[in-house]
């Protein structure tokens, strides 16, 4: 299939499976939001779950203060820790594996 015909979600997942990426760095490489690379990224998690030998690999997102890492939703982009209420939080990374 060639570039052009492929959708935004079949270009990202082609994407993870050759590197590790932020919601932040796949939306500046795909001209989309922040948001919808995660909405794009847990469609894409859907779909390979379905039979492949792959799977969707998340790096939850960690606070850079107090290392706190057990976010409810590691898929999400949370703007403050929940432990010490800092924002320098870093965003999940995703991998398809």
């Amino acid at each position: 299939m060639r570039e052009a015909d492929e959708t935004t979600r079949e270009r990202i997942a082609d994407h993870l499976r050759e590197t590790t990426a932020s919601p932040s760095a796949l939306a500046t490489e795909f001209d989309v939001t922040a948001s919808a690379a995660i909405d794009h990224v847990r469609h894409v998690a859907q779909s390979i779950s379905a039979g492949d030998d792959e799977q969707l690999l998340v790096a939850p997102p960690e606070c850079s203060d107090c290392g706190f890492d057990d976010f409810d939703d590691p898929a999400n982009r949370p703007s403050r820790c929940p432990e010490c209420k800092s924002e320098a939080v870093e965003e999940p990374e995703f991998r398809i594996g």
